[in-house]
């Protein structure tokens, strides 16, 4: 696939050892990094886009799925914010492709785009996948699919449902796991922003980890 090519061209002749070093330890040293900073990603993407005709064909599901299975970061990167510009292109047919990236080379990195941008536009335009797919989410095994039903909603401002975020919430409020925990104060502390009031009632008459407490309540 030239595209691809174009990319792995890009990326791997910015490769920098200085950087890699200090960009994998702050994730843990869960992947390996090329150690291309993101302003510099951003003007290599901004390349590639612009030296292909990417963008102007319909979502390529090969191409994310050949960048997520390079080792580097920046090269889920690259495939995260292709599918950020393509966001219009992604519908439910995409749904459990957009499952298998959750929990594939999971981390909070990855996670946090596709949950709030992908499954939130998908779960927007077809609210059935909420009963048919993210209510199991939100009650499974798997911690990062729980983390994306607590966080699909976070762009939707006034349009929340709110007794289904509180629904997952609750699900998951004696989570003792520190990324569901953040990501419940993430959810509140965001909804709080348009609904303060709900926000700080709910806090007030429910036991939430004290993260979640200190994250939702930040602006209430």
């Amino acid at each position: 696939m030239k595209e691809i090519e174009l990319i792995t061209y890009l990326f791997e002749t910015n490769r920098n050892k200085d950087n890699a070093l200090p960009m994998q330890k702050y994730m843990k040293n869960h992947f390996p990094f090329l150690g291309i900073k993101m302003p510099l990603r951003r003007e290599l993407l901004s390349r590639f886009f612009t030296e292909t005709s990417i963008l102007k064909n319909s979502f390529n599901v090969e191409f994310v799925e050949k960048l997520w299975e390079k080792a580097e970061r920046e090269y889920q990167y690259a495939a995260l914010d292709y599918m950020k510009k393509c966001l219009k292109k992604i519908n439910i047919d995409h749904l459990p492709f957009m499952e298998e990236l959750i929990i594939t080379k999971s981390w909070w990195d990855s996670v946090d785009v596709i949950a709030p941008h992908m499954i939130g536009k998908i779960a927007k335009e077809t609210p059935s996948v909420i009963a048919e797919t993210i209510d199991d989410w939100s009650a499974g095994d798997h911690l990062w699919l729980r983390r994306s039903a607590i966080l699909f909603q976070l762009k939707y401002k006034i349009e929340t449902d709110e007794n289904l975020l509180y629904k997952y919430i609750l699900a998951n409020a004696d989570s003792k796991e520190f990324f569901i925990q953040k990501a419940i104060g993430w959810a509140l502390r965001e909804y709080s922003k348009t609904n303060p009031e709900s926000v700080k009632n709910f806090i007030e008459n429910h036991t939430l980890a004290k993260l979640s407490v200190r994250e939702g309540s930040k602006y209430i």
